[in-house]
């Protein structure tokens, strides 16, 4: 079952206290490639982790946009009410970029040796389900003082507040009967890890959960679905053992299978996080894919009259660049659309999604664009006798544009090797006239890739400067006209025929 939830991807981190700045600088990658999320565990009674409430108000200060969360805190040594309001002020003082992840506690023995309470596990879990009471009274404005007497808290009149900045979301890491009930009942997510809970053992646990939520008169996707997952980017085809395409595959499935919607990485290396960014990528697109159906009206419904109602987009018309490398002349075309065929919004929606993908890579180049305006206003404005700091300056300028400009050219890829691995194999074999079509948009995305390459090795020039400005700027102008070119070129030719044939 798909839930519809809104995909996340993020990063679950070894806070390692012999590595601090290497820790800090993970969840920075974390941010410049794209990702949304950033997470650490809590295991307070081990020294040779970082604490976690420490680690994320740091993380924070250093990043602007990525969410950071416990992944899960430890319940037993954080009492209830002052991790409640740790958690609303890094919130408040983030902009509401905090979620918490919480656990009844695990290791029973360690949390007693460090002063926290001996319980079984049963008690535990009671104790969980009184915390997360307690921690939304301390979170919800107004009613007086906090009064709630349990077994293993009792809270007399404790005054609430803070309120965090937005509504946090508890996750709960889950496995066994008795804590899968309690998140249906009470969490805002379910955060199992794929080490202890294996893809197949997803939809029975997804069941008992979606049953606890009903009991209690909840809709089960109130519940979100998180996954921590390892894997390697080789292998023999296991689970996320392979290419990024298998990566992507096998996470799209659990999204529209088993409703998982928020992949967490367990990983240290900064190339996993990289290649993790692409597979991102590629989920959302194949994702987005596979709702757009699932929305749209039936393919019972209603013809559309009054012709094809799903409009390419045009190319530009003033060229930015001197180079041309495609012969637009040269391009063939494919059949010619049969004026007296109807179509249902059903059929057009394959069409409009292609063109909306497209959209989105076109606004995201005027971004790229920007950047570089940006860094070209800067350079001028630094005179030859700069300070050191200026020079400092300059160069993380120049890095974040390299860090946003990389990303951007790994989200032209991947859209592009996902056309050339699914969508025109499908329509070379259910319309042979489109071949010359789809084979002539395939020798592009090849030009498209080596156009991308030019713009990375540009970047390289103007960090480590053996190149200037003035050269990033032609390889983004050559980029701007290729690619703006053949999205146009692609939509012109293939917006009728997804509809008549489908995507899949």
């Amino acid at each position: 079952m798909d839930y519809g939830h809104e995909l996340v991807f993020g990063t679950f981190l070894t806070p390692a206290v012999d590595t601090p700045d290497r820790v800090i600088a993970m969840a920075q990658l974390t941010e410049q490639v794209g990702l949304d999320l950033v997470s650490f565990q809590d295991h307070p009674y081990q020294p040779r982790l970082m604490d976690a409430w420490t680690l994320l108000s740091v993380v924070a200060a250093q990043t602007e946009r990525v969410k950071v969360t416990t992944n899960v805190a430890n319940l037993p040594l954080r009492h209830p009410v002052v991790l409640a309001r740790s958690v609303a002020t890094l919130d408040l003082i983030t902009g509401g970029r905090v979620e918490l992840g919480l656990g009844a506690g695990g290791f029973l023995d360690a949390v007693a040796a460090n002063g926290g309470p001996r319980l079984t596990t049963g008690q535990s879990i009671a104790a969980l389900e009184e915390a997360i009471a307690i921690m939304r009274e301390v979170w919800t404005p107004g009613g007086g003082g906090i009064r709630l007497a349990g077994k293993h808290y009792t809270v007399s009149g404790a005054k609430r507040g803070p309120a965090p900045a937005h509504d946090v979301s508890i996750w709960l890491g889950a496995y066994k009967p008795r804590m899968l009930a309690l998140t249906g009942r009470l969490a805002d997510g379910w955060l199992p890890s794929s080490g202890y809970a294996g893809p197949d053992e997803l939809a029975a646990m997804n069941k008992a959960i979606d049953e606890a939520a009903v009991e209690a008169g909840r809709d089960p996707a109130a519940v979100r679905r998180l996954y921590n997952i390892s894997g390697a980017f080789s292998g023999g085809g296991g689970f996320l053992q392979g290419p990024e395409e298998l990566w992507i595959d096998q996470l799209t499935e659990l999204t529209l299978g088993e409703g998982m919607s928020t992949y967490i990485l367990a990983s240290d290396n900064p190339d996993d996080i990289r290649r993790f960014a692409e597979v991102a990528a590629g989920v959302r697109e194949a994702v987005a894919v596979a709702r757009s159906g699932a929305v749209v009206a039936p393919r019972s419904a209603a013809v559309v009259s009054g012709g094809f109602s799903v409009v390419p987009t045009p190319p530009p018309a003033v060229r930015r660049s001197d180079v041309q490398l495609l012969d637009e002349s040269a391009r063939p075309t494919g059949p010619a659309q049969d004026p007296s065929r109807t179509y249902t919004p059903y059929q057009l929606q394959s069409g409009q999604h292609l063109i909306d993908v497209h959209d989105h890579l076109r606004a995201e180049l005027d971004q790229v664009r920007d950047l570089v305006e940006q860094v070209a206003a800067g350079t001028l404005g630094v005179g030859a006798a700069r300070s050191h700091i200026n020079t400092m300056t300059m160069r993380q300028n120049n890095w974040t544009l390299g860090t946003y400009c990389e990303s951007y050219c790994r989200l032209v890829t991947t859209h592009h090797s996902l056309e050339d691995a699914s969508l025109f194999p499908h329509l070379r074999r259910a319309d042979p006239a489109l071949v010359p079509v789809v084979d002539r948009l395939q020798e592009e995305h090849k030009v498209i890739h080596d156009v991308l390459e030019g713009v990375d090795k540009a970047l390289v020039a103007l960090v480590d400067g053996s190149g200037d400005i003035d050269g990033l700027r032609a390889a983004v102008d050559l980029l701007d006209d290729t690619l703006l070119s053949h999205l146009s070129y692609e939509e012109r030719e293939l917006v009728e025929p997804l509809a008549r044939l489908g995507v899949l």
